[in-house]
């Protein structure tokens, strides 16, 4: 009798592009994504496990995603991988799972800037998605996200969707032809701070949720806006929910990791 596990692969291979909604459901299961308890150490993703990292990354997006140029972003200079854009941080993500590591949320990245346990200045990270309704922005893809979040539960906008726990699949409809996929471990945050009516609203720093605690003589600046899906990256003077250009990367991004019980760096 053949083996079903073989069978699986064997029509995924067969078909790539369409997924049956079965093995939608069997690969957010198989998605694991590590949410510490313990002690967490934050650092970037450099050095020699940096270029070894960035090197199967590189492997994964010419194998599985057919060298999309939205994951073609990253690269390594000065020791360090550089690049930040949201689908590259998912397949990156996927990979330092792998190695009991993963991306940065929205609150490890407050959380780093309290402890000061990592220079962020005049970088930027992406950590999240905001979603706030089936329009443009990135029409396509929130109402993709919409009608997964809709099978979980009560949708209430705006809603915040940390990176960490997302998948990526490849999707020849889609305009950059990728798409988000929830994982078993998506977490599904409603985050009013980041209607529209708080943008250039001020703070000193975020709730527990990684969320704008706003202060009137505060020192960062959120800028945000209404409709669609846009990403939500931690820049050096503030929180940008406002961008909705998915695919974009500057030399300025980087790649902020978490692990538990042991150091990142080399």
């Amino acid at each position: 009798m053949p083996n079903p596990r073989f069978l699986q692969t064997a029509e995924r291979w067969k078909n790539k592009e369409i997924p049956t909604e079965r093995e939608k459901k069997q690969r957010s299961v198989k998605q694991k994504t590590p949410f510490f308890t313990g002690n967490v150490n934050y650092s970037f993703l450099e050095g020699d496990s940096g270029k070894q990292i960035l090197k199967e990354y590189n492997k994964r997006v010419k194998a599985d995603y057919k060298d999309s140029s939205a994951l073609k972003v990253l690269f390594f200079s000065d020791n360090v991988v550089k690049g930040s854009n949201p689908f590259a941080f998912i397949l990156l993500n996927k990979i330092l799972t792998q190695q009991k590591m993963r991306i940065a949320t929205p609150a490890d990245l407050e959380r780093a800037l309290e402890k000061e346990a990592i220079n962020l200045g005049n970088t930027y990270e992406d950590s999240a998605l905001v979603l706030r309704s089936s329009g443009e922005p990135n029409g396509y893809l929130a109402s993709d996200l919409i009608n997964q979040v809709k099978q979980r539960g009560n949708l209430k906008y705006p809603l915040m969707i940390p990176l960490a726990g997302l998948d990526l699949k490849y999707d020849s409809n889609s305009p950059h032809n990728l798409s988000f996929q929830l994982t078993d471990f998506a977490e599904l945050i409603y985050a009013p701070q980041l209607k529209d009516k708080n943008n250039r609203s001020k703070f000193n720093r975020g709730d527990e949720k990684g969320l704008p605690i706003f202060d009137k003589s505060g020192s960062r600046i959120l800028c945000t806006a209404e409709g669609g899906l846009r990403r939500l990256h931690r820049y050096w003077n503030g929180l940008d929910a406002f961008n909705r250009a998915l695919a974009t990367s500057g030399s300025n991004g980087r790649v902020t990791v978490c692990a538990e019980g042991r150091r990142t760096k080399n």
